[in-house]
């Protein structure tokens, strides 16, 4: 006796004795389920390809943030010397033209690591290390941890995530990058200046690799290759998961270093050199990014945290023609170069002339990796449409200009209002490093189309006096907002 299982045989209709009717019955029930397969196959293949179904097809994401760097200062803005890797990456991505930080270093991290005006989440000025009489009331100040930032959303989608180089979100342990969502942190945690060689009253200036202190007072000529090599490492270290690497450069803050193989390189003195060693570093990430199989799916976002330091001369950078520089709410003080790269998404060698903002960057993040909540009111919105060239509409109505808790502007498509307030204004740059003079000055109740004017030269608001209105009206709701609604940020007392 054989133990063969027979299969059964298929049934078939042909010179069966089956009626008519179940026969034909049966084919047209076979007919609707091979439909059913093919739709249910077509939809599996549009949801894989939204990368709703798998999480690996998110993109890894990269910001690399410059520190002081002008509108000006980068070639295809403006820039008289070469930065060929960022020319590369506009030429394979996105150029925005109308994007803004914030005045200073700290707020301008606030806004990106939140999604929020710095204001809102009680960052609006600069702090660091106990030191000089400015820093009394700051020095205990850091990132409230009920904020949830960049890196906690990613985490959220099981991303490593790695924070390198600038923090200044504060300095003490509990307000680390490490206690904010990332896994390892290796940098300076506040700026480059901030230490007994510049001003006597400073400590030492920490390299901390995640919360502990492992060098003082570090080579900073070597701040932007140890940078780029951690980088690369974080890249070949993660890269069979999804990752999110933050670059903050310590450069071109004052004072300014460079290594030894870029000392001289422009020809055009040290400010460019130290550009073309970060344009090198840029360089560095793309080509591991490449070299491990990752460029394709990976969104590298490059921009700055602020326009240049114009008192220091020929140490500071370039505005590019717009008015002022940092610590100012002028288009000078506060738009930055921004250049966004994700291989077939983001149209190559395109411009989007609509406005944006660090403050923008959360949101796009949680869009792109389909975070629906988030847990705090945040200001800014998803530009990712405007990324993938969908749209060009700007995706917020009215951008607000604040320097530390005053609304000095509003601005709303090309018209920018400015409200009365006391501004610095270099009248003495400084040279090599030696800091120059400024003076206060004023503007009053000011109009300007930036569209014809985006040096803010001529005041047209007597000709538009019904925008002035609107402008004027928009500012003072969105500042009693703002004020009722702000929340602390977190002490170390």
């Amino acid at each position: 006796m054989s133990n063969k299982i027979e299969k059964p045989a298929l049934i078939s209709f042909e010179n069966s004795n089956f009626p008519k009717r179940i026969q034909s019955l049966t084919i047209s029930l076979r007919r609707k389920f091979m439909m059913c397969d093919k739709i249910l196959l077509c939809a599996f293949i549009v949801l894989l390809n939204c990368g709703v179904i798998r999480s690996q097809q998110l993109p890894n994401i990269v910001i690399i943030f410059a520190d002081d760097l002008g509108y000006g200062d980068i070639e295809g803005f403006g820039a008289a010397y070469s930065t060929p890797n960022l020319v590369k990456l506009q030429a394979e991505g996105m150029r925005f033209t109308n994007f803004y930080s914030q005045p200073q270093c700290s707020p301008s991290r606030a806004a990106l690591m939140t999604g929020c005006y710095p204001q809102r989440v009680g960052f609006p000025w600069v702090v660091g290390p106990e030191g000089p009489e400015w820093t009394r009331d700051k020095y205990f100040v850091g990132l409230n941890p009920n904020e949830k930032t960049i890196a906690e959303v990613l985490k959220d989608k099981s991303y490593a995530t790695a924070c390198i180089g600038k923090w200044h979100l504060g300095h003490h342990t509990q307000h680390l990058p490490t206690h904010h969502g990332f896994d390892m942190y290796f940098g300076l945690p506040y700026s480059n200046d901030m230490w007994p060689a510049n001003m006597p009253a400073f400590p030492d200036l920490p390299l901390v690799e995640n919360e502990k202190t492992i060098e003082k007072n570090p080579d900073q000529s070597q701040l932007v290759r140890r940078y780029t090599e951690r980088a690369q490492l974080f890249i070949k270290q993660s890269k069979k998961k999804n990752f999110f690497l933050y670059i903050a450069h310590a450069m071109p803050h004052v004072p300014l270093y460079v290594s030894q193989q870029f000392a001289g390189k422009s020809g055009k003195g040290l400010y460019p050199d130290v550009i073309q060693e970060i344009d090198w570093s840029v360089g560095e990430v793309m080509k591991t990014l490449k070299n491990e199989g990752l460029d394709e799916n990976t969104l590298v976002i490059f921009t700055s945290d602020n326009g240049p330091w114009l008192v220091y001369g020929n140490h500071a950078g370039s505005s590019g023609g717009l008015r002022e520089g940092k610590n100012t709410t002028f288009e000078g003080g506060v738009r930055v170069p921004f250049i966004a790269r994700w291989p077939k998404r983001i149209p190559s060698n395109s411009s989007c002339s609509s406005f944006a903002a660090l403050i923008d960057l959360l949101p796009t993040v949680a869009d792109i990796t389909n975070t629906k909540t988030l847990p705090n009111v945040i200001d800014g919105k998803s530009i990712l449409p405007l990324l993938l060239g969908k749209s060009k509409q700007n995706v917020r109505e009215v951008h607000y200009y604040f320097q530390i808790n005053d609304l000095q502007a509003v601005r709303k498509g090309k018209w920018k209002l400015h409200f009365p307030h006391n501004y610095e204004h270099v009248t003495k740059p400084g040279t090599d490093g030696v800091r120059g003079e400024i003076t206060s000055q004023s503007i009053g109740l000011s109009l300007f189309d930036l569209e014809a004017d985006p040096g803010e030269a001529t005041d047209v608001s007597t000709a538009h006096p019904d925008i002035v209105v609107e402008l004027k009206a928009l500012g003072e709701k969105f500042k009693s907002e703002m004020d009722r609604d702000k929340r602390q940020a977190a002490s170390s007392q």
